[in-house]
């Protein structure tokens, strides 16, 4: 399976991404291995969407990051 995730980072801001290993990517954020979120811990799961396809997967995190999937995202999954 792959899942596509929103996070919410301490300071407001939320991190979309994608992955087939969502606790060992969890665990990642959280140790501070990943750029983005690494400043901005605490993080928290806020949604995660299961896919047993991973280009669908990918398709969709790339659509939450576009401006009508911001917008869907905030409408929502948070």
């Amino acid at each position: 399976m792959w899942n596509v995730y929103i996070l919410k980072c301490s300071d407001g801001s939320f991190y979309t991404g994608c992955t087939s290993d969502l606790n060992d990517r969890i665990a990642r954020h959280n140790m501070g291995h990943i750029n983005y979120t690494s400043d901005k811990l605490p993080i928290k799961l806020v949604t995660y969407i299961a896919f047993s396809d991973k280009y669908k997967a990918y398709d969709f995190e790339r659509y939450l990051k576009s401006g009508s999937g911001l917008a869907f995202r905030n409408k929502r999954l948070v």
